[in-house]
């Protein structure tokens, strides 16, 4: 695709592809970061995000929070975010990957142009949660992991709603390595927080099959290390 050529495209156009076959929906889905500066009209946005709305939350909480960013000066606020945290965390994973994981430099390339044509980006959905993450008393470790329980179903099904209508999306936290900053530029009150930001607008690409580990190589029956399927 060309930048320019979806310009007019409305939610009337692309809603006939909620249709797709769910399966094809998750063996076709994947992060793309390389997105056109073209317009995403308000109304698909607002499908992505009342379908993100029918996961299920901890207790039926229903506590998200959803802030829509196409400002410029607040993307680009948040792109200075992401530019710190990978100017950190780019180095390392590119340290790691050329020592142990050759093929994560494409990956590492996708991310970086990101970092830099983040402001370029047309739609940036900051998923958050209402409610302080943890009670002021002591808790194991779970607890975090049952606190985002209630935000990262929902955002898979914005992923797997913006991958039916053929949008570029991909699930980021980096832009949000300072709560404290992201409270800022956001607006955001002490009772909400933010967890991801997922990035939205017509793929420079296109999607296709993606390539996994097998699945007999990561599953374990009864306890860890009995991979009864690989045989």
């Amino acid at each position: 695709m060309t930048p320019g050529e979806n310009k007019d495209r409305t939610f009337a156009d692309v809603a006939a592809g909620l249709d797709m076959p769910l399966q094809e929906a998750m063996l076709t889905q994947r992060a793309v970061r390389r997105v056109l500066p073209d317009p995403v009209d308000d109304d698909i946005v607002l499908r992505c995000i009342e379908l993100a709305l029918k996961a299920p939350t901890g207790s039926n909480g229903q506590n998200w929070e959803f802030v829509v960013v196409k400002d410029r000066a607040v993307k680009e606020k948040l792109g200075s975010q992401y530019a710190r945290a990978w100017k950190l965390y780019g180095g390392l994973g590119r340290a790691y990957a050329t020592r142990k994981r050759p093929e994560m430099e494409k990956v590492l390339r996708a991310v970086e142009w990101q970092v830099e044509n983040f402001a370029d980006i047309p739609v940036l959905v900051v998923c958050c949660l209402r409610g302080n993450k943890l009670p002021l008393v002591p808790l194991p470790p779970i607890a975090e992991s049952s606190y985002y329980g209630s935000i990262y179903p929902s955002v898979q099904n914005l992923l797997l709603a913006a991958r039916g209508m053929g949008l570029g999306a991909s699930l980021i936290t980096l832009p949000l390595w300072s709560t404290t900053a992201a409270r800022s530029i956001l607006h955001l009150p002490l009772s909400v927080n933010p967890c991801c930001i997922v990035p939205l607008g017509w793929p420079r690409g296109r999607y296709g099959s993606t390539t996994r580990k097998p699945v007999r190589d990561v599953t374990h029956l009864d306890r860890y290390g009995n991979r009864a399927w690989r045989e």
